[in-house]
């Protein structure tokens, strides 16, 4: 059985939603444009006809003209074949006007759309960047909807321009007889409702298999970025990578192959269709010449009005159609654009007891989709100038603990204040620029060595004096002016002359990082010296703890010869704190901290 969810199929009405924001969509994007592509599209629409009609009249004043000889004629014949080259001229304008416009209107869409995208993103809390359906949602948006406005809305100019078309041949093939035009509009009826079923279909496929392109474009990551070029080569996973990478386009292959003969064999029996309507018109017309019923332009006229209707007919479904695809598509796009995010709206700037620091109060923390609490009933309480140190085992809740601090996460119970007041009451803008933090996977920026440090406050991220002083404190300076351009040295090896650091000379830019926040009085350090060697993270602590003397200090180590410069030290086990003290104490009682310390103690003898 399919383990995919069963999708509904979407209501072809849902088109005139979608059009409905993809018109904004476009006219906000550019009017002028936009109102040429109106224009173009009702110009381009009604002058095949007239070429249809100049045509008719041309047949038969060639042949009134053979008929008598005389020069009026001939001269009127001319004149009608002056006209039809002007109208072909103005058509050809017009169809090229709409393509430049077009083109224009591309780019244009493009870039506004994935840039409504990104703006989107960074209203994102963390855990929604972490919800995988949520996800799903945003990598659909990006892979197809940054096209599918401008495509949308286009085809709706297209409608509007064959249904111009329509009804002009109409009006000409009523002058023959009204089974005609419901020939003409019966044959097409099939192949519309077919096209709409398998644009369906073709949707449904795209939405299941978010998932698995994910897939496939994180073994191309694997495959081929240089982060992991080391392990891959050195373990031998490129062969196995590469099946799975394989594995997953013959499943989705097989998907495509299955609905791409099923569409091709219906659009070849509905062809045949339309091409019988047409040959039996012909007959018919024909055999109405025959009887002298109609002149030699009037069969001339009605054939090429008739296979023009036929086509302008298809263009109108096939565009209903394509709407109707667009709009499914679409919808990822708004569905993603409408998700609405936790409200951050916190608008305290201060809280009612300046100076009592931070008070995590019984607070317990769940991650989504995770039966087992990360954090449960943790109790902690920081005052400035101190500093705490927590201790615990990979997947304790030291980072968790951070997250909380930082809202990146709400609690699931308890509560966190700072001064008194809750978290969730302070302006986020005004909390995050009180917290300095540096976590264990920081960003290794593919950015100027200048800019890798002036990434830890925005106001002053293009501050070469600041960078400066930063760095000197994170002990980062010696080695940035050694580099071949200095603070504008580019690092990392994505782009040109690009340098690449040491993991201890990272830590140091990111330790840097930390200082540019000249308003931060909560410095969080989750594994600052964990690439650094003894001598070097000695130096970096005694200076940190110069530096920070007045501010609130959470240290996370493994190392237990750093937590001892701490006023505090929390030990945490499966997310709860299991003990407390100084260094000393802890020792004294013997516990889980003194064990882990002996034993890490041992490994130096």
């Amino acid at each position: 059985m399919d383990p995919r969810p069963r999708l509904e199929r979407p209501q072809l009405l849902g088109v005139f939603r979608q059009l409905k924001h993809g018109v904004a969509l476009v006219w906000t994007t550019s009017r002028s444009l936009s109102f040429a592509l109106g224009f173009l599209s009702l110009v381009a629409g009604v002058l095949p006809a007239g070429v249809a009609w100049v045509g008719k009249l041309i047949v038969d004043a060639v042949v009134l003209a053979a008929q008598t000889g005389s020069t009026d004629e001939q001269r009127t014949a001319l004149t009608w074949v002056a006209v039809e080259l002007g109208l072909i001229a103005l058509l050809a304008g017009a169809q090229k006007g709409l393509s430049t416009c077009q083109q224009l209107l591309r780019a244009l869409l493009g870039q506004r759309v994935n840039e409504m995208i990104l703006e989107k993103a960074l209203t994102l809390d963390l855990a929604a960047f972490e919800d995988s359906e949520l996800y799903d949602r945003m990598t659909r948006a990006r892979r197809e909807a940054s096209q599918r406005p401008l495509s949308l809305v286009m085809r709706s100019f297209q409608l509007a321009q064959h249904t111009f078309s329509l009804i002009a041949y109409s009006g000409l093939l009523l002058q023959l007889s009204v089974w005609a035009l419901a020939v003409l509009v019966v044959a097409a009826i099939p192949s519309f409702f077919v096209e709409t079923r398998f644009s369906a279909d073709a949707f449904r496929l795209f939405t299941w298999r978010a998932p698995e392109t994910r897939r496939q474009n994180y073994l191309e990551v694997l495959l081929a970025r240089e982060d992991f070029a080391k392990e891959v080569k050195l373990f031998d996973l490129g062969p196995v990578f590469l099946d799975r990478y394989r594995e997953i386009f013959r499943d989705l292959y097989a998907e495509d192959r299955a609905l791409t003969l099923r569409r091709g064999f219906w659009g070849f029996v509905l062809g045949l269709l339309s091409t019988v309507a047409f040959y039996g018109a012909y007959a018919w017309i024909a055999l109405e010449t025959i009887a002298k019923r109609i002149t030699l332009g009037d069969m001339t006229m009605y054939l090429l009005v008739f296979k023009q209707g036929q086509s302008a007919l298809a263009s109108i479904l096939g565009a209903i159609g394509g709407m109707y695809e667009d709009s499914l598509y679409l919808s990822n796009l708004y569905e993603y654009l409408d998700y609405e995010a936790p409200d951050d709206t916190g608008s305290a700037t201060e809280g009612p007891s300046p100076g009592d620091g931070i008070r995590f109060e019984e607070v317990s923390f769940t991650y989504p989709g995770v039966e087992t609490p990360a954090l449960w009933r943790v109790s902690l309480h920081l005052r400035p100038g101190s500093k705490l140190a927590l201790v615990g085992e990979n997947g304790a809740g030291k980072t968790t603990l951070i997250k909380l601090l930082t809202r990146l996460y709400r609690p699931s119970e308890g509560r966190i204040l700072l001064d008194g007041l809750e978290l969730d009451a302070w302006d986020l803008d005004v909390l995050r620029k009180r917290v300095g933090v540096i976590f264990q996977d920081f960003v290794r920026y593919q950015l100027a060595a200048g800019e890798n440090v002036g990434v830890g406050d925005v106001s002053g991220f293009s501050d070469p004096d600041r960078w400066q002083v930063a760095a000197e404190k994170g002990m980062a300076h010696e080695f940035i002016a050694r580099l071949p351009a200095g603070y504008q040295t580019q690092l990392g090896r994505w782009f040109d002359d690009g340098h690449e650091l040491s993991l201890g000379q990272w830590q140091k830019v990111a330790l840097s990082r930390a200082f540019m926040r000249d308003e931060a009085d909560i410095l969080v350090l989750d594994e600052p010296t964990a690439s650094m060697d003894a001598e070097a993270e000695a130096t970096v602590f005694e200076r940190f703890g110069r530096l920070a003397e007045d501010k609130m200090v959470i240290l996370i180590s493994h190392r237990f010869s750093t937590v001892r410069m701490a006023d505090e030290i929390v030990v945490l086990e499966r997310g709860q704190v299991t003990e407390r003290g100084t260094h000393e104490s802890l020792m004294h009682e013997g516990g889980q901290y003194a064990r882990l310390f002996t034993l890490q103690a041992a490994g130096y003898k």
